[in-house]
């Protein structure tokens, strides 16, 4: 039977001493003396970390929050405003809902965010793992949050056979296991944090330290030999391809862009002028014929681009011109999402 109050004992002592460092967190001490993190600062550090690393999203949360220091002030922002903060972490559906998360605490509960899951998960784009989150962290419920890092533990600690994504309800129920009473155990939110940390500090996807792992002894795949053979996995299906033509339409100094749908991929977001994005490559005729204006056209190139569910070759044709655009200077254009980025330095001359 495994002991659950010794290995969480162990996994807390560990993290009094190897807790990382965080723009957006309190701290064990701080934990253990009652003092809770700002639920505001969770709630966006859990949205901007999804699908993004640590690394990369701290610069963007320094900003927002220096920005927009409470979730009223954000709630107050302007769409475009946010969107071309937002730019740069990708998946920026993420950033709509942020903004009607935001409007809605403001306008619904005085600008305090609830502090159950249930109630946060009520909230504009609130899913299960962040209200989850938010619950622990800021008002230490004992809430089962389960990330990648945790799911990697629990696959290991426990040998689970089944590759993911099909064990991942088994690997949310496992972890619910040691969550489960965590209130009589204590710390509950510095319990998620600890887990957290572990996952992404010692047992790394590749290479686990196990030898600085303070559930080690516990663990059924450091006991099989080979722990970094879990979580078992099955075999990706290939990432389709799409190819597209991006369009490049200068008039001195300025650049033209268009602002994208609101919904689907990269709504609301300034880019470039683009054709519809297909299977098949396009020819230099139906390029052409694509623009979104007269001009010159001259190709120059192709960029590379992967998004989550499909890789994008985009062709970059240019040309002097004019016509109802966005024209943006080119200090403008390195606000724009990293696709037309890519696109856009396809010139030298236009940053």
């Amino acid at each position: 039977m495994l002991d659950i109050p010794a290995l969480r004992a162990a996994l807390l002592a560990w993290y009094d001493v190897q807790a990382r460092d965080l723009a957006w967190r309190t701290g064990p001490a701080a934990g253990k003396a009652g003092q809770r993190s700002d639920p505001y600062r969770v709630w966006l550090s859990e949205v901007m970390l999804q699908q993004t690393t640590v690394p990369h999203a701290t610069p963007y949360f320094l900003s927002f929050t220096r920005r927009w220091p409470t979730v009223s002030d954000l709630a107050a922002a302007e769409d475009g405003d946010l969107m071309a903060a937002w730019a740069g972490l990708g998946y920026y559906a993420r950033a709509r809902n942020l903004l009607a998360c935001a409007r809605a605490v403001a306008a619904d509960h005085g600008g305090v965010f609830p502090d159950t899951e249930e109630a946060l998960r009520a909230l504009p784009g609130v899913g299960a793992y962040t209200a989850a989150a938010v619950a622990a962290i800021a008002f230490d419920r004992a809430a089962n949050v389960v990330d990648g890092n945790v799911e990697r533990v629990m696959a290991r600690l426990f040998a689970v056979e089944e590759p993911v994504p099909d064990a991942k309800p088994e690997l949310k129920r496992l972890a619910g296991e040691l969550v489960t009473g965590a209130k009589g155990y204590g710390r509950p939110g510095d319990w998620a944090q600890a887990l957290m940390d572990l996952g992404a500090t010692v047992c790394r996807p590749k290479a686990p330290l196990c030898d600085r792992c303070p559930i080690s002894a516990w663990c059924e795949g450091f006991k099989s030999g080979a722990p970094e053979t879990y979580p078992r996995k099955t075999r990706k299906a290939d990432r389709p391809r799409r190819f597209g033509v991006a369009y490049l339409l200068t008039r001195g100094d300025a650049t033209a862009l268009v602002r994208r749908p609101p919904k689907g991929l990269l709504g609301g977001m300034l880019g470039l002028p683009t054709s519809d994005w297909r299977a098949a490559p396009y020819t230099d005729e139906e390029a052409v014929a694509a623009a979104p204006a007269a001009g010159a056209w001259r190709d120059l190139g192709a960029v590379e681009h992967v998004f989550t569910h499909f890789s994008l070759t985009l062709r970059v044709f240019a040309a002097e011109g004019g016509g109802d655009f966005v024209w943006t200077p080119r200090e403008g254009l390195s606000a724009l999402p990293s696709v037309f980025l890519k696109a856009a330095l396809a010139t030298r001359r236009l940053l």
